[in-house]
């Protein structure tokens, strides 16, 4: 497993992908409120404070499009966003694991999570998003088994990889494709980014692009 690496015609794509407005189209907090299964989903999924809506963000170039916080659990429904000309949709998943709610909250939005990537026909990816500070967790490898239960082909993105310091960045790659080379569902390459500084944001946009013209999108 190594990082990924486009050429400039696929970052041309990527960049031309996320240059429209995406729009936000609605939140869905249990599964009855889910749209129908059209068209193709690129689902961002990740522990509370990962940084996931922070990292949307920084992809389609709009700082207020998904909604951030510093306090953990603050997403708590999956809010769609769909690109203005395609039946695309980008899907911003509550972060499963440690959040400051009451435990039942916790719990309902974990199942969420694990329903909504079991049961999305039309899931086309999962980047699973994992913070660069801490590494994989173990409630990161219960989800990477459950989407290789349900063969849904995901792809890791390390965050905030400006906060730790190059030899220690370096070790945490390693480890995560390490781990991730044990599993069936796991894409073979791996992201690094930070939505601060915009590292690896070129890359996750070609890799989205790259994506959906192998899906005929």
């Amino acid at each position: 497993m190594a990082q990924a690496e486009f050429s400039a015609e696929e970052l041309a794509q990527g960049d031309a992908l996320f240059r429209s407005a995406w729009e936000f189209v609605l939140s869905a907090p249990s599964h009855e409120f889910l749209p129908p299964m059209r068209g193709l989903e690129v689902a961002f999924a990740g522990r509370s404070n990962v940084g996931k809506s922070s990292l949307i963000n920084a992809l389609v170039g709009h700082r207020g499009l998904a909604r951030t916080s510093n306090t953990p659990g603050r997403t708590q429904e999956l809010n769609y966003f769909r690109h203005p000309r395609r039946d695309v949709f980008i899907v911003d998943m509550p972060g499963y694991g440690f959040a400051q709610a009451p435990k039942e909250k916790v719990a309902a939005w974990t199942e969420l999570v694990k329903g909504f990537l079991r049961g999305r026909q039309n899931l086309a990816r999962v980047f699973l998003l994992v913070d660069a500070r801490h590494g994989l967790k173990a409630v990161d490898e219960e989800i990477m088994a459950l989407l290789d239960t349900a063969a849904v082909s995901y792809q890791a993105v390390l965050t905030k990889a400006d906060k730790v310091k190059p030899h220690e960045l370096a070790r945490v790659i390693g480890s995560v494709e390490e781990k991730l080379a044990t599993h069936a569902a796991a894409y073979p390459f791996l992201i690094v980014t930070s939505s601060e500084t915009g590292l690896g944001i070129p890359d996750l946009r070609a890799a989205t692009a790259q994506l959906l013209a192998e899906r005929g999108a």
